[in-house]
């Protein structure tokens, strides 16, 4: 972005907060989280974020009213603002992992004893002597557990019922509850049940309750690893920086960083802000955020970017963009709103989850009277067992966190590999690209065209005819211009001011220059202007085989030189083609080019579709042909006259090299400006999508057998009924097992094949569950 369109001279947007959200745990959280942000005024949109229990809220809205919103829906927030320190946040979950863990084993350290003693005659009969002071002992004992490891999910059950809510807090109150309610009545009014009835379940309220923290500590400690991307491009944030201020160099804050102002790097420090070099000339490490291995040199007037390393040499720089302005800053401001974003496999997942509690609780009381009316005896037993069995095995979580999970891992993974993906939408339909347009111009090849041959024709030399066409090249902003205007530079050149500049979108400029028209472009241009070039046309054809754009320069009607300028096409370009045209996808290369030329670059890349003298309001219109024919298509592009073709792609992939324009319509961005990471952001996305659909199916299918078989299906025929504190550790593990196959993601080879990454699915699988227990 260019220091003239940087944001803070550009129209105030919609102010953007950041909010963190407690007592989010499970999918059936999102609607009512939404709905209550959504409620306040000056609320433009909401973007909730289950994975890592976050919100992001767009408008002008009062943060205090926000707060105010969520408590009274059942939950709390706070703004995340200022500088985020990541060893803070990982400290946050380490002791909440401990905290749960710690609950896990005092329940189970009371529990399971219990449980054995049960099983093996080890406690007193209910209603004998000795049970008379045992077991009111042992209420008031797991009464205490209760409130110490279960305490937080009966305060968030109250809270959403407060709010007219039902959510996952809700089904685990229930069935822990029930159970020691029923239990207690059990040992109360004993003489008054059957014997068979007489049966306490205190060890199941509370061995439920040591499974359900043991899965949320393994859950926090798996979703911690699933957000180490944005961790780690949170850490490359600088917390000071060096200054120059009347002379004196001093050590500040990197918030009191003003625009304008001078700073100094030193070898192996970070880059505080962006800016521009103005003194020395170093090494930088910029693998961080393009992902380029290689070290950039920079000299004077070389833009820098915040967080990247300084690796030798001291030089001064001027800050251009500073606090969230920097490109850091939106890049972790873009991965967290596409981590945050839903596709459209997210949909019916959300839609499922915001009536699944209420389904479960109706379940659980039919289950309840079908087993009371028509079940064996004890019917009362059976009946509450069964219920029990069906709130506590029911897991919302797994469903939510199924789409969520998976898009943070893989927009966190490309990231880290240089693919900026803005929305999960872009991220779920790049795997489904059948057809790729692709630009020539600084996406196939450098887009650092060099003048390669100037012919002077008639009375005129070479530098006249330089001279002229860089004097009237001043004003346009197309690459060759660059190219004409750096020749002319070398030169030392003087040039001569334009009047009356005129670009003609695809073919030229013209202009006045000391009285004289001047017309500088290609052959469509001198043939609209009523030029003759035809002894010309066989030079300009060999040049363009060649790979050379020609141009032809003309004086008041006569030609008066031919210059050509030759692209050279980008090392790993014809890479690229090969490893997309493997993935399935068809490649078209469009350019304002003559044909022979983009022939030629593309018979060097090895695209086999070219179209050539396309003007840029006609690169939409191929796109939208292509989409017509029920193709699914990608456009990569770097130029502002690529916006609009970018725009109208199913998913449009700008070069980060490119223009601001571009990059703004493109829904995924290559920062650093290689052609190969558009097969690996097509990779990533067919991977995520497999990936959320074996979370969805994992999900759909735990839920489809489990309640089924917690209400007692397969009693009457193999007389099988499930413990309630089994089905808490399903319940439990079910969602540790959607966050260890995301993780799969993080550990993914983008430069592998499809094939050969589908077929290590399994293996990954495994050891993705290994290390969130590790």
């Amino acid at each position: 972005m260019s220091e003239e369109n940087s944001p803070q001279d550009s129209k105030q947007a919609p102010t953007e907060m950041r909010l963190s959200i407690l007592g989010m745990r499970c999918a059936g959280c999102v609607a009512p989280v939404e709905t209550a942000l959504s409620s306040v005024a000056g609320v433009i949109s909401v973007k909730v974020n289950l994975a890592d229990h976050s919100a992001i809220v767009q408008g002008d809205a009062d943060p205090d009213l926000l707060k105010k919103a969520l408590q009274e829906s059942g939950y709390d927030g706070a703004v995340m603002e200022g500088f985020e320190d990541p060893s803070e946040q990982e400290e946050m979950e380490l002791q909440r992992y401990k905290q749960l863990v710690r609950k896990s084993v005092v329940a189970g350290v009371f529990g399971i004893p219990l449980m054995i003693m049960g099983h093996f005659g080890g406690v007193p009969d209910i209603g004998s002597e000795a049970g008379n002071w045992f077991w009111p002992e042992i209420a008031l004992l797991t009464l205490w557990i209760l409130y110490y490891s279960g305490g937080h999910f009966f305060v968030g059950a109250v809270k959403s019922l407060k709010a007219g809510q039902a959510n996952m807090d809700t089904l685990i109150a229930l069935g822990t509850g029930s159970a020691w309610l029923y239990s207690c009545v059990v040992i109360d009014y004993a003489d008054y049940l059957p014997s068979l009835s007489a049966h306490a379940y205190f060890e199941a309220s509370i061995i439920i309750l040591a499974f359900i923290n043991l899965g949320g500590a393994l859950e926090t400690k798996a979703r911690g690893k699933t957000s180490s991307a944005i961790r780690a491009l949170i850490g490359l944030q600088p917390r000071t920086a060096r200054v120059v201020r009347e002379g004196a160099e001093l050590d500040i804050p990197i918030e009191e960083v003003g625009l304008g102002e001078t700073l100094r790097v030193r070898p192996g420090e970070k880059i505080a802000v962006d800016g521009v070099l103005i003194e020395g000339h170093s090494s930088v490490d910029e693998s961080m955020l393009t992902g380029e291995s290689l070290p950039v040199e920079k000299a004077e007037g070389a833009k820098v970017a915040a967080g990247t390393m300084n690796l030798k040499g001291s030089f001064l720089y001027t800050a251009t963009r500073i606090g969230r302005d920097t490109a850091l800053a939106q890049i972790i401001k873009s991965v967290r709103e596409a981590q945050g974003s839903k596709p459209e496999l997210a949909k019916l997942a959300d839609k499922i989850a915001s009536i699944f509690v209420p389904v479960v609780v109706g379940i659980s009381i039919f289950t309840f009277i079908l087993w009371a009316s028509f079940g064996p005896e004890p019917s009362m037993a059976y009946a509450f067992v069964t219920a029990m069995t069906v709130l506590v095995i029911a897991c919302p979580c797994a469903l939510g966190l199924a789409t969520p999970i998976s898009v943070m891992v893989a927009v966190g993974r490309s990231a880290q590999a240089g693919i900026l993906i803005r929305n999960g939408e872009a991220l779920q339909v790049a795997g489904t690209i059948n057809c790729l347009v692709v630009d020539k111009t600084g996406t196939v090849t450098e887009g650092k065209p060099t003048v390669s041959m100037i012919e002077a024709l008639g009375t005129y030399k070479q530098d006249e005819v330089l001279q002229l066409a860089a004097s009237i090249e001043k004003g346009s902003e197309h690459p060759l211009a660059d190219a004409i205007m750096r020749a002319a530079a070398d030169k030392s050149l003087k040039l001569t001011r334009a009047k009356k500049f005129t670009a003609v979108a695809g073919h030229g400029v013209s202009a006045m220059l000391k009285d004289k028209a001047v017309l500088f472009g290609n052959a469509a241009l001198m043939e609209a202007e009523g030029i003759a070039y035809d002894e010309f046309t066989i030079r300009m054809q060999y040049l363009a085989e060649q790979g050379q754009t020609p141009m032809l320069l003309a004086v008041d009607k006569k030609v008066a030189g031919i210059i050509a300028v030759a692209d050279p096409i980008k090392a790993d370009s014809a890479e690229a083609i090969s490893a997309l045209k493997q993935q399935g996808v068809r490649v078209l290369m469009v350019t304002g080019d003559n044909q022979a030329t983009a022939q030629a670059i593309a018979d060097k890349a090895g695209i086999h579709e070219v179209k050539a003298q396309v003007l840029p309001e006609e690169k939409a219109a191929i796109v939208k042909e292509l989409q017509a024919e029920g193709l699914i298509v990608g456009m990569v592009g770097d130029g502002i006259n690529d916006a609009p073709a970018l725009a109208q792609a199913n998913v449009g992939i700008a070069i980060g090299t490119g223009t601001d324009v571009a990059i703004e319509s493109a829904d995924i961005v290559v920062l650093q400006g290689s052609l190969l990471k558009v097969p690996e952001a097509v990779l990533l996305s067919k991977a995520t999508v497999k990936n959320i659909q074996q979370n969805l199916f994992g999900a759909f299918i735990y839920n489809s057998l489990s309640i089924p078989i917690a209400a007692g299906l397969l009693y009457p025929v193999f007389g099988i009924l499930l413990s309630p504190m089994i089905a808490g550790g399903a319940m439990a593990m079910s969602s540790v097992t959607v966050v260890a196959n995301a993780n799969r993601l993080r550990w993914m080879d983008l430069n592998d094949t499809e094939e050969k990454a589908y077929k290590q699915q399994v293996i990954e699988l495994f050891a993705a569950f290994k290390k969130s227990w590790t």
